[in-house]
């Protein structure tokens, strides 16, 4: 499958938001892809950072899920990246990761992200917070 291709997973006739997450692995991926098309949002993919910094440039998601330890180019790179480009320096960012220090939070922000969560993903902690960047942007 493409780091394009959606059509595994269909995008419902009405959208809350379009989200392109960025997670390589694949168990992860899919079953947070489900999991947010049933809550009606429209998902984008990818695998890793230099996809993700080329796919926000190109769809200009409502929001960008990015696993902070990603292949290619990191998640904190890609952040920064997208920050940096006029084009999407507004479009939300939250990172998500298995680390859950201080220090990797503050790297985050650091890098420039609007938000931070751990995994595993606690689905209702993640849309409350997914919401709150989506109307901060409205």
């Amino acid at each position: 499958m493409s780091i394009l291709d959606t059509s595994e997973y269909p995008v419902p006739e009405t959208t809350r938001a379009t989200v392109l997450l960025v997670e390589p692995n694949e168990l992860d991926r899919d079953m947070l892809t489900r999991r947010l098309q049933r809550r009606g949002y429209a998902v984008l993919t990818a695998l890793d950072g230099a996809s993700a910094v080329e796919m926000t440039a190109a769809h200009r998601p409502d929001l960008v899920l990015l696993d902070m330890s990603l292949p290619v180019m990191d998640g904190l790179e890609a952040t920064r990246r997208m920050k940096a480009h006029p084009d999407t320096k507004q479009v939300p960012v939250l990172i998500l990761t298995a680390h859950a220090l201080v220090h990797d939070r503050e790297r985050a922000f650091g890098a420039g992200c609007d938000d931070f969560d751990t995994k595993p993903v606690e689905l209702p902690r993640l849309l409350s917070k997914m919401e709150m960047l989506l109307d901060a942007r409205r």
